[in-house]
């Protein structure tokens, strides 16, 4: 165990990590927009192949999915217990500060004191978060060169996942850690439900994705209530303007997802209202 934690929260390059465009891979802004772009670009174009060829079977993908699945579940469970881990070292040893203070752990979880900069354990492991948002992106191509499904939702959702995960570190904003902590432990979950999927296993990957998204979505809403409610009472909470995007994005992302939701629902219905029509024309 001991081993254990050194590896992920005593480790030189977690303690002295620091968020810096010199020092950190993708931390800049014309970074992280070119990667977008070409992200949103090369998704539209092999769409746009696939249908201009009329390729109507899925491309084979072979174990590229399965081990896509597996790599993305290993990297949020191990991101979920450094960050777990690192949150508990950064309380005991700051707790002397915190009681000066008078901010229990809870508020500071929510509520970075201002003036924080984005540096040691919390931070080297948003910034291991940060990097999986890319890995993440991956998933698009698979969905659209097997089922030649692209979804205005799909590339919404992930760029927005890609910038909020960027402004956490670029502004040290308040509440990522809790954020980071629920997103990976529901990140594990589904993806390790469509691995288990992909080597043929008895699973249903889209509703536990569903399931788990409106869960993340209603616990990110209390959050964000309590967030607002300690800047207010607490004198200011740091990475503020970044967190006001970020509810901002989360607002376009939920009336997404209940759009993208409330259309998948009723086809589903239509579907299966034809079904047994079309068995009785049969007989």
């Amino acid at each position: 165990m001991e081993s254990l934690k050194y590896w992920l929260i005593e480790h030189p390059s977690i303690v002295t990590f620091r968020w810096s465009p010199t020092q950190s891979y993708g931390a800049t802004w014309w970074f992280l927009i070119s990667v977008i772009f070409f992200y949103i670009a090369a998704a539209v174009t092999v769409h746009l192949l696939l249908k201009l060829f009329r390729r109507r079977r899925a491309v084979p993908l072979g174990p590229i999915p399965a081990l896509h699945s597996l790599v993305m579940s290993l990297v949020s469970v191990t991101t979920f217990i450094g960050m777990f881990f690192s949150a508990e070292a950064e309380a005991r040893d700051t707790r002397w500060l915190w009681q000066r203070s008078r901010t229990t752990s809870l508020e500071w979880l929510l509520c970075f004191p201002l003036g924080i900069r984005p540096s040691g354990r919390v931070f080297f492991w948003s910034y291991v978060f940060y990097l999986s948002r890319f890995l993440h992106l991956l998933r698009t191509f698979f969905v659209v060169l097997r089922h030649r499904r692209l979804s205005f939702f799909r590339l919404f959702n992930n760029s927005v996942l890609l910038i909020m995960s960027f402004l956490w570190l670029e502004f040290s904003q308040s509440l990522q850690v809790v954020a980071i902590l629920f997103s990976t432990l529901v990140y594990s979950v589904v993806y390790g439900c469509r691995f288990w999927t992909e080597i043929g296993l008895p699973c249903k990957p889209i509703t536990c994705a569903v399931k788990c998204q409106m869960a993340l979505l209603g616990f990110n809403l209390v959050c964000h209530v309590g967030v607002i409610s300690l800047h207010y009472l607490r004198g200011g909470c740091n990475g503020i303007g970044a967190w006001v995007f970020n509810s901002v994005l989360n607002v376009a992302f939920l009336v997404q997802f209940l759009k993208y939701y409330v259309n998948t629902y009723w086809q589903k219905r239509k579907e299966n209202a034809k079904t047994p029509n079309d068995a009785k024309l049969k007989t």
